[in-house]
């Protein structure tokens, strides 16, 4: 059986890594390159940094971040935020990122997604769907959770998958960084709808919230940032639980 992938955020806005509640009310929780470094001594299965200041302000990733967090790993690495073209993926690929992460601009251009699989492999592209329960229906938001992308969660994932995406991240809005465990039933229904695997983000609180996920929801991956960051829950500790809970899950000897 596949282990599933514990996989620590790193949201960097200025250069910190940040942390809010539903995208808003940051607060600094640490240094990227120390936090990465720390994260994959401690047994975590990837690492996500999101540069989530470079779509809003329009600019682009900082590549000579991405090349100090990068050289501290020993683990798998993506990389998104101000990614508009696939010469942009290319550049973050080349500073040592192993996959990108493609959302507004993949919203905005969803064509982007066939020109990066098609030059480097659908393995290396990632696209995040943020997406908020508005009248019944899970609405796809860009620009950091700013602006109506006025696409459908569903629709949109199997459009991104059609179109070469390699593994969807989604983070509930509704749920991020209220600790209130993810959305479990929304999730199991993305992964039915879905060929490619499923990474959850949004609402962890505690090991029993990823115990949940993974035994109801069939996601692949769990994303989560607070929890981490803030030493609530220790990733080896984590999986532990996990192992013991019969969910199959990587452990460091």
């Amino acid at each position: 059986m596949v282990a599933k992938r514990i996989i620590p955020c790193l949201d960097v806005h200025e250069g910190e890594t940040v942390k809010g509640v539903n995208f808003v009310n940051l607060r600094v929780m640490g240094d990227p390159v120390e936090m990465g470094r720390m994260y994959s001594q401690q047994g975590a299965d990837e690492l996500v940094y999101l540069d989530i200041s470079a779509t809003i302000q329009g600019r682009g990733t900082f590549l000579s971040l991405v090349r100090r967090v990068a050289d501290t790993l020993n683990i798998p690495f993506t990389v998104g935020g101000g990614i508009s073209t696939a010469d942009d993926a290319s550049r973050l690929l080349d500073s040592g990122a192993d996959k990108i992460s493609l959302n507004s601009a993949a919203l905005k251009d969803p064509t982007l997604i066939e020109k990066v699989a098609a030059r480097y492999g659908s393995q290396f592209v990632v696209v995040a769907i943020d997406a908020k329960l508005l009248d019944n229906s899970w609405r796809v938001m860009r620009n950091g959770g700013r602006l109506s992308a006025h696409r459908e969660l569903f629709e949109w994932a199997k459009e991104a998958q059609s179109r070469g995406a390699g593994e969807i991240l989604f983070t509930s809005m509704d749920h991020d960084g209220t600790k209130m465990g993810f959305a479990v039933d929304t999730l199991a229904k993305l992964c039915n709808q879905l060929s490619i695997p499923v990474i959850a983000s949004g609402g962890a609180g505690n090991s029993e919230h990823f115990s949940e996920l993974f035994k109801k929801s069939g996601a692949d991956a769990a994303l989560a940032a607070s929890v981490f960051h803030e030493g609530t829950i220790p990733i080896p500790t984590l999986k532990r639980y996990l192992e013991s809970c019969g969910v199959p899950v990587r452990i460091i000897n």
